[in-house]
């Protein structure tokens, strides 16, 4: 690891536990920064509506942290609208923002309008399928953004149990992401979940930089973050456990693609073949190959459109 790497782990990593409620809410009230909580929801019906009431109830009914709290719906199937809005979050369609770029499939096309559909000054995200959700994930991850001037973007860090057994969630980080980022980008090597879906930032930078538009949006922001504002300005929080559903081997094939679509995209500006990934599934006649594109479209920064522009200036 660089020594680089060893002195940011020991600046830049902390626990929810040092920054309490009480102070991240004064600082709050001192520097007057607006805070957005941004859920990206895809059927998620039995879970979003327990993170948007724990969010209300404790970071905006008990203690104002929280200013805007917006479900972005990828076009769900089921009730995740109805049970998001019921819960008391604002729900808006993907398909509603930006009408005048189709939309296209993709959580970092969800991210990416999502802050249009905001106004806070700080933004944080957070997947739609956590189940035993704390507020402590929110209140980690936006504390060193209000007491921290220098800190632009924040990571949830935590242990991720798969099947009852600790550490063993989260295969595409240590299978792709991690290798990808100690290889190639190794002043990111000391983030402990380069790949999870909760973070904030400061408005500021997300507006700045491209989105790709599937599954590597995190590892592309992280990696876009540190060349744009440096590693001293990246940080990430202990929150615990995080509990999720697990996606099956083919479908963690398909985000590895993308996330190693996306590396080589930063790489190597200007490749412009459109990969795909083919799995085999058994069928009828034995092995039978099926083959989807990976994502490789992203988004421009924010700040290059023009509704987004206009919107600021009114």
């Amino acid at each position: 690891m660089l020594e680089e790497v060893e002195r940011w782990l020991a600046t830049r990593s902390w626990s929810v536990a040092d920054r309490p409620l009480h102070g991240v809410l004064a600082a709050k009230q001192r520097t007057g920064l607006s805070v957005s909580v941004v859920l990206p929801a895809l059927n998620e019906e039995e879970t979003v509506g327990e993170i948007v009431a724990a969010v209300r109830r404790d970071l905006m009914r008990r203690a104002p942290l929280v200013d805007e709290l917006v479900v972005v719906d990828s076009g769900s199937t089921d009730r995740t609208a109805q049970a998001a809005a019921a819960a008391g979050a604002r729900v808006v369609h993907r398909d509603a923002l930006l009408p005048r770029i189709p939309a296209v499939p993709g959580k970092g096309e969800v991210l990416w309008r999502s802050l249009l559909a905001t106004s806070g000054d700080i933004v944080c995200f957070v997947d739609a399928d956590l189940r035993e959700f704390s507020s402590d994930f929110v209140l980690g991850i936006v504390g060193p953004l209000l007491t921290d001037p220098d800190v632009d973007l924040v990571k949830a860090m935590y242990d991720r149990p798969l099947g009852g057994a600790a550490g063993q969630g989260g295969r595409v980080t240590e299978l792709m992401a991690r290798p990808l980022l100690n290889m190639h980008w190794p002043q990111l090597a000391g983030f402990v979940q380069p790949l999870g879906g909760e973070y904030a930032a400061r408005r500021s930078l997300l507006e700045r930089l491209p989105f790709p538009v599937g599954y590597g949006v995190e590892l592309g922001m992280l990696v876009d973050a540190l060349h744009l504002v440096g590693l001293d300005a990246l940080a990430q929080v202990d929150v615990g456990v995080r509990r999720h559903r697990h996606q099956d081997g083919q479908a963690l094939g398909r985000m590895a693609a993308a996330i190693y679509r996306t590396a080589q995209l930063r790489l190597a500006r200007g490749h412009l073949v459109r990969p795909s990934l083919t799995q085999f599934e058994r069928g009828e006649d034995g092995f039978e190959p099926r083959t989807y594109p990976v994502d490789t479209e992203e988004r421009p920064p924010m700040a290059e459109i023009a509704e987004y522009a206009h919107r600021r200036v009114a």
